[in-house]
Parts: C-alpha cells; structure tokens; sequence
C-alpha cells in the first residue's frame, strides 16, 4: 500500500518517490547560474511553494534529472514542474525529446507558460492541485 501525502481538497495524495534518478555533476555549475539568475516567474512560483507552504509538498528549485535541468521537481510525487518562457517557442522538437526522456524515467510532467505564472498564478496553483489529484489519488 502506498503512503499518504498530503491532501488536497480533501482527496488523500499518495507518495510516488523515484528512485535512482540518473544525475549528470557536470551540470552543477549551470546549476548554480540558473538558480542565481532570478527568472522572474521561477521567483513567483517559488515564493508559492517553497518551505513546504502548498499543502505540505516539498518542492526543490532547479534539480539535475540526467542531463537535463527541471524548473522544479517533488521528490516524493516523481513530479516535475516546468515553466515554458518565449525560448521555448523555438525548442519543441528539443523539448518533446526532454519530456519523453523523463517520462521513460516514471516521471510525470506539469508544464505551466511564463505568461500564467506572472498573470494568473492563482489559477496555475488551481492547475496545479488538479493535476496532483489527477495523477497522485489514493485510491
């Protein structure tokens, strides 16, 4: 039997950890570049989730999965949080190989625009609990 979360909406969530996440170090120092370069609507979206303040879920900013650096990532979902700004117009093809490698890896994908998080954030952290509800229901 899975173990129980959190609950949202009074719908128990049940923990989905993945083990053994492949972890490129090379990438530590992008790491470090990214997270001090304060892309506002990570910021927005931080200040949302961090220190466990969205029902109890531990989010990390800006985690290694293989080669490739997630906006965000919920260790105890397999949750990756993804915010697609305007450089992601001209990358599909590079990101559709991105979110097909992670998937293969058990991880599921929440992908939320740059525009909604510094428009309508109320309405991505909605989003958000739905998806959670969706895809991490205890059953």
């Amino acid at each position: 039997m899975k173990e129980i979360l959190t609950e949202i909406k009074g719908v128990l969530i049940h923990k989905n950890f993945i083990e053994n996440l492949p972890y490129n170090p090379k990438l530590k120092p992008l790491l470090n570049r990214k997270r001090k370069a304060g892309i506002l609507s990570e910021v927005l979206f931080w200040k949302q989730v961090r220190a466990k303040t969205f029902h109890q879920i531990d989010f990390d900013r800006q985690r290694i999965i293989g080669n490739y650096i997630v906006d965000f990532y919920v260790k105890n979902l397999g949750l990756v949080i993804e915010i697609d700004g305007w450089s992601h117009d001209t990358k599909e093809i590079y990101d559709d190989i991105r979110q097909k490698y992670l998937e293969s890896l058990g991880l599921k994908i929440f992908r939320i625009t740059d525009f909604d998080v510094k428009n309508n954030l109320s309405v991505v952290m909605k989003d958000l609990e739905n998806f959670i509800i969706e895809h991490y229901k205890h059953p």
